[in-house]
């Protein structure tokens, strides 16, 4: 009896040191046992023109827990929302005849770009622009409505809608092609920080700063004292379900051999995870599709009859590791894109998006980026809901023990 009160005491001061909301969701796979959050990617940009200030508070009205910004530099260094430098096809700079003769090439991360490219213009002039909706098969009728807006812009935004919601939002924004701006002299991190410090916004629980690059990722760890992602991209994915790597741009530029495979491997991670707090692979990383090819021509056919060849002609192979390897390393995973078109979406899912959804968290992903933040909040919340919590006294406690010693791996990083 004095042993089994011994359990209760021990299982009661580990559970004392256990947040509510994570008791709550105890039984999720995530790295501590959290709730999963749903990032708006680029606000809600399933249905509006990405990164406006509209879409940012379309996703805050749905319930995202974090909107992300893509960073780029203006010429005069101010950090502005676009998902590309070129900005050719997010804006209406092509319909401006005062712009015409910026009309250029220029090489971005080793690729040969046309069009017309942020640094190129002050922020005065991009103020000048408009947004417009990049996908055809999405709706128009907002382009040439809204700004381009600056970092700055969407802190004041957030800041505003924290007072008008009570809830608190946070921002999770991108360094994109930070080679590039370096080589232009017009590097992303001093002003990323500066600006974040400069607005109040470095509260570790409402920002996130991520990178398709690891240098910066390193230098910002020196930086500022909020959480780091790596994402992670490949090139595509074979017939067979595997995936085609490549490699972060500045490894290229320092001619590092290694692909963001190496960086999957439980060596890799625990690598990342001595400068960055979780990855963001793309979603194909974790549950990949496979394809038909029926006229034995090496690639995966129209099995739809639609007349293009998408993730909708494929069907998933088995998960991966990568989940579980990376909360071994003690890094979140948030993978991305999830979108809600059928052609985003293995066939499979039957066309449903929430059956997408509903695997990831199942796997134990801590958090999603999302085109449509409204329906990864619903999959979200009754996928939270349902799952059981420990219904005896041991399994609390070895609960309790469980989330200790994470804890406590947390706490030595």
């Amino acid at each position: 009896m004095l042993r089994y009160s011994g359990f209760i005491v021990l299982g009661s001061a580990l559970l004392s040191l256990m947040p509510t909301d994570q008791l709550l969701a105890s039984s999720l796979n995530t790295l501590n046992g959290q709730t999963p959050i749903v990032i708006g990617h680029r606000g809600a940009s399933g249905y509006r023109p990405e990164h406006t200030l509209a879409s940012y508070q379309l996703a805050i009205e749905q319930g995202a827990d974090f909107i992300e910004p893509d960073l780029v530099s203006t010429k005069d260094g101010f950090l502005i929302a676009r998902h590309e430098v070129n900005i050719k096809d997010t804006t209406n700079v092509a319909d401006i005849p005062a712009f015409a003769s910026r009309f250029t090439t220029k090489i971005i991360d080793g690729v040969a770009e046309t069009g017309w490219f942020a640094d190129d213009f002050t922020l005065a002039e991009i103020k000048t622009l408009r947004a417009k909706e990049r996908l055809p098969f999405r709706d128009q009728s907002f382009n040439g409505l809204f700004e381009i807006p600056t970092l700055e812009e969407i802190i004041n935004l957030v800041k505003q809608e924290e007072i008008n919601t009570g809830k608190k939002i946070g921002i999770y924004p991108e360094t994109k092609h930070p080679t590039y701006h370096d080589s232009v002299g017009l590097s992303l991190e001093e002003p990323l920080v500066e600006t974040l410090v400069n607005n109040g916004f470095t509260d570790p629980s409402r920002v996130f700063i991520q990178s398709f690059e690891v240098a910066n990722l390193q230098q910002l760890n020196t930086l500022i004292n909020v959480p780091l992602v790596q994402l992670l991209d490949a090139d595509s994915v074979a017939l067979d379900g595997t995936l085609i790597e490549n490699q972060p741009y500045d490894f290229v530029v320092s001619g590092d051999s290694r692909t963001y495979g190496d960086l999957r491997t439980p060596a890799g991670l625990a690598e990342i995870a001595s400068y960055a707090d979780g990855i963001g692979p793309w979603k194909r990383m974790i549950v990949s599709v496979k394809g038909v090819d029926l006229d034995g021509n090496g690639q995966a056919d129209d099995v739809n009859g639609d007349g293009v060849v998408n993730d909708a002609d494929k069907t998933k192979v088995p998960p991966t590791s990568l989940v579980n390897d990376a909360h071994t390393a003690g890094l979140l995973v948030h993978p991305y894109t999830f979108r809600n078109e059928p052609r985003y979406l293995a066939a499979d899912y039957n066309g449903d998006p929430n059956s997408e959804y509903q695997q990831f968290f199942k796997l134990g992903v801590d958090g999603v980026f999302s085109d449509s933040p409204d329906t990864a909040v619903t999959v979200r919340n009754k996928f939270v809901v349902s799952v059981p919590e420990p219904t005896n006294i041991f399994g609390i406690i070895a609960l309790g023990i469980s989330n200790f010693f994470r804890r406590r791996k947390g706490w030595s990083k």
